[in-house]
């Protein structure tokens, strides 16, 4: 063999040219349309070829046409514009500068297994690595300090085509990573920055690559580098490739390898963002950190990391949550245990393995939940489903009162919005809308948009997406083999004035693909009026195992190619983020079939909305939150069903009987000009009520002030005075634990009624035995409510009772006033729970005592 002796080749860029490196390397371009503009402008068609990436753009371009935009006024202009706008947005006085400037020092790591950022950084899968990049992007806007941190894979997300029976196949290129819009960490020697992390069969090390997010770092690992052996080497190779063993490797890069990461860097968050239970083992190594400086405990030093750790969950459903066999856990964390000074009993009941419900498997979530203290879902209905879901965990707790919040997702406005759209919006709404897209105040504007203009601007991006459909279209097909005949009819397919709805998501089996296809004649119907014309666009990946999904596709390419809808239906391959924008920047309607409530939220419909599109949905995710008969139609009225059959033929009845009944004639009535006004009104009241309030700006500050600046603000106490507080706080939880089960309520009492009239209140008062803990410890309430036909109290209220005096050695009365509210039947019970002041919540501890005494009978 000979030695490779390496070397990296940049682009010669003239002087007056030089700041377009700055410009590519900063992923603002993403975002702002003006950037992206002055890269096509260099070269139209390498543009393209290169999938929009300005790095290989750069490294691509000959050099005289380089010579030649250097000597150009006009483009020079637009440079320097381009320029300043960049210089000037990273200057500006942010939100955060101004709200809560003074909160320093303030640093937040925000982990996820893939980002979406662009097409041209190909390490993502769907929809949770676009809410990651979106969250970023945001983040970024709002000035908060915040890193965030994955993993750089070799190969990415696969690329997706179809066999001549519609199965999918996938192919898995590499990406070059030294063509890409990233840069690599390097060490004060300037070589590359390393980690390291010991597995079973030796150290594996990760070089540390950055992604600029406008103001925002994005550090991503990489292990595809010499120092590692060919196994380890593969660790970042496919996201969401290989095995079991191989998601646990990767998890355990992205956790401990992303604290360590972060740790060489300098970084030393405050607060840890888990968006998915991918990244959960990160909470062992700030625990570990912590130990080995201080001399913790792992009990002192769980509870003053858990409190900064934030755990965020999109699965509406156990089985897709990652679990592994607790021998696996042993094997690759064993070593692990030791450092931590736990037992392997300890570690394995934080991830459930312990509980009935996991089948003695060690679930991710699970560990999630144990290691934090702040967990959220992501939309209102999530957050039922999670508190539902996760019951079991606090089974005295009524499942309103889990503790799991929720904060709804939302979409970087102006990533997703078309150029087209974002200068009407410029014009009539002015840059509030991408400055400050979270005031409800700037899109009421929207209603100032002249008819004609909305209309020929939403016009324009229809007819692009349909170009675009037809030129993707050929390209599969001569990819495919197709005959020139079959090539040349895609030249014709979809009609630009049609009525056009999209369809485009992962194709896993609940997402109900193929339920617009349940009646088929009556579809075909309907798409083929010659006075009223519709048309559908699909795309969508299916996981590579995902045999179902795959199944589902093939079923829906080959209905398509009935000679009756060929023309009217296309399927477009290898969904990715250019696909997207085109879709829900120019469709009429987004269609969105899930099975509720299997949606956690759903994003692809908020981009549609901020483009004028529509939404037709089922009550699931975001929509169950958003709809309203003025912003787009429902399907169904939010109902479940246990019998998926009867569901699918009610559910699709309705679509059909929207589009004939409502969708269509509202879209092919017209006015004078032409113009459809009911639609037009609809549009508008769409974007005035949907742009504000799902939008990650909106998200991202309700992140920060529910979660992050609390725990930061947490964090920050229990740190200092070396670490004393997390001490003190760990010793009581440790007596707590030891006495709670010798809590009792000896006595209730309250005012003998009957019946009581709304606005008057009564006195219960409760003798309660606080045996080894202090009244300080705890904290005893009223629960009270509306009962339901089982005797049970519905969604109940809580109220505090007063420390009245004690009366005895152990024994404590505490009274308070209950308020009669609203008529019915009535109840209220006794309980106690943990009381401290670093609780986050007094269930966290998952401790909580009822009066389980039978009442008295009247005499």
């Amino acid at each position: 063999m000979y030695t490779i002796r390496r070397y990296k080749v940049i682009p010669s860029l003239p002087e007056e040219l030089s700041s377009l490196r700055d410009l590519a390397y900063n992923l603002y371009w993403t975002w702002d349309p003006d950037i992206r503009s002055l890269f096509r402008r260099l070269d139209r068609e390498l543009w393209e070829t290169s999938g929009n990436n300005p790095a290989v753009l750069l490294g691509s371009i000959n050099q005289r046409r380089l010579e030649a935009r250097a000597k150009d006024e006009g483009y020079l202009s637009h440079l320097s514009r381009a320029r300043d706008e960049l210089e000037k947005y990273l200057a500006r006085k942010t939100w955060f500068q101004e709200a809560h400037g003074n909160h320093e020092p303030f640093n937040i790591a925000y982990f996820s297994m893939e980002y979406g950022l662009d097409k041209c950084l190909p390490i993502y899968s769907g929809g949770l690595a676009i809410l990651a990049a979106d969250h970023l992007k945001s983040a970024s806007d709002l000035g908060i300090p915040l890193s965030g941190v994955g993993l750089l894979y070799q190969q990415g997300y696969f690329h997706q085509y179809l066999s001549k029976d519609g199965w999918q196949q996938e192919t898995f290129p590499d990406n070059d990573f030294y063509n890409l819009p990233i840069k690599l960490e390097k060490d004060v020697n300037g070589k590359p920055l390393m980690i390291d992390i010991d597995f079973p069969q030796g150290k594996v090390y990760a070089q540390i690559w950055r992604a600029q997010v406008g103001r925002v770092p994005l550090y991503l690992l990489d292990t595809n580098i010499p120092e590692n052996n060919a196994d380890d080497q593969n660790i970042t190779d496919q996201l969401y490739g290989g095995d079991n063993e191989m998601r646990i490797k990767q998890e355990i890069l992205l956790g401990i390898g992303g604290i360590r990461a972060l740790e060489a860097l300098g970084i030393r968050p405050q607060v840890c963002h888990m968006n998915e239970g991918h990244s959960a083992f990160m909470a062992l190594e700030r625990a570990r950190l912590l130990m080995q400086a201080h001399g913790l405990s792992f009990a002192e030093a769980h509870e003053a990391t858990r409190g900064g750790n934030v755990f965020t969950s999109h699965t509406p459903v156990p089985a897709g949550i990652d679990e592994f066999d607790p021998r696996m856990i042993d094997y690759y964390l064993g070593e692990y245990y030791n450092s931590l000074k736990i037992t392997q009993e300890q570690f394995h009941r934080l991830g459930g393995v312990h509980l009935s419900q996991t089948g003695s498997k060690f679930n991710m979530a699970i560990f999630a939940i144990n290691m934090s203290a702040n967990c959220n879902g992501v939309s209102r209905l999530h957050g039922q489903v999670a508190r539902k879901m996760w019951h079991y965990l606090w089974p005295n707790l009524p499942e309103h009162e889990v503790p799991i919040k929720y904060v709804t997702n939302g979409v970087h406005i102006r990533t997703w919005t078309s150029e087209d759209m974002a200068e009407l919006f410029n014009r009539y709404l002015g840059p509030s809308w991408h400055l400050s897209p979270a005031d409800q105040t700037v899109w009421s504007r929207v209603q100032q948009i002249p008819d004609e203009e909305l209309w020929r601007t939403h016009e324009r991006r229809r007819e692009r997406l349909v170009a675009y459909t037809r030129s993707k279209l050929q390209q599969q097909l001569v990819t495919s083999g197709a005959s020139p005949a079959e090539v040349k009819r895609a030249t014709e397919v979809l009609n630009p004035e049609a009525l056009t709805i999209g369809f485009a998501r992962r194709f896993a089996e609940y997402k109900r693909a193929l339920l617009i296809f349940k009646d088929i004649d009556r579809l075909t119907r309907i798409l083929g009026n010659k006075d009223t014309p519709v048309q559908i666009i699909f795309a969508g990946k299916a996981h590579p195992r995902d045999n179902v999904g795959k199944g589902i596709i093939r079923d829906l390419v080959n209905i398509i190619r009935r000679q009756e809808l060929s023309q009217k239906i296309v399927f477009l391959e290898d969904y990715d983020m250019q696909i997207a924008s085109y879709l829900v920047q120019g469709v009429d309607v987004w269609l969105n079939t899930p099975r509720r409530p299997r949606e956690a939220s759903g994003t692809s419909g908020m981009k549609a909305g901020a483009n004028g599109a529509l939404n037709l949905s089922v009550m699931d995710g975001w929509w169950d939150e958003a709809y309203k008969n003025d912003l787009g139609w429902v399907i169904g009225r939010g109902e479940e069903y246990t019998n998926f059959e009867e569901q699918d033929r009610v559910e699709s009845e309705a679509i059909y009987y929207l589009l004939e009944q409502e969708i269509i004639p509202l879209f092919y009535s017209r006015g004078p000009n032409s113009l459809p006004r009911e639609w037009l009104r609809m549009m508008k009241s769409s974007i005035q009520h949907l742009g504000p309030s799902f939008n990650t700006t909106r998200m991202v500050r309700e992140y920060f002030e529910y979660f992050y600046l609390p725990a930061a603000e947490r964090w920050v106490r229990l740190t200092s005075e070396n670490m004393s507080k997390a001490k003190l706080l760990a010793k009581w939880m440790d007596k707590v634990r030891s006495n709670w089960n010798r809590l009792r309520i000896e006595k209730v009492e309250s005012e003998e009624i009957e019946e009581i009239e709304v606005g008057r209140e009564f006195k219960v008062t409760a003798l309660i035995n606080i045996d080894g803990l202090k009244p300080d410890d705890v904290r005893v309430e009223v629960y009270y409510g509306h009962l339901d036909p089982d005797e049970i109290i519905e969604d109940g209220r809580v109220l505090n009772m007063n420390l009245v005096r004690q009366e005895g050695n152990k024994l404590f009365l505490y009274e308070a006033m209950v308020p009669c509210e609203s008529t019915g039947q009535h109840g209220f019970a006794i309980r106690i729970l943990p009381n401290h002041p670093e609780l986050m919540s007094p269930h966290e501890l998952g401790f909580i005592t009822w009066d389980d005494s039978e009442e008295e009978d009247e005499e």
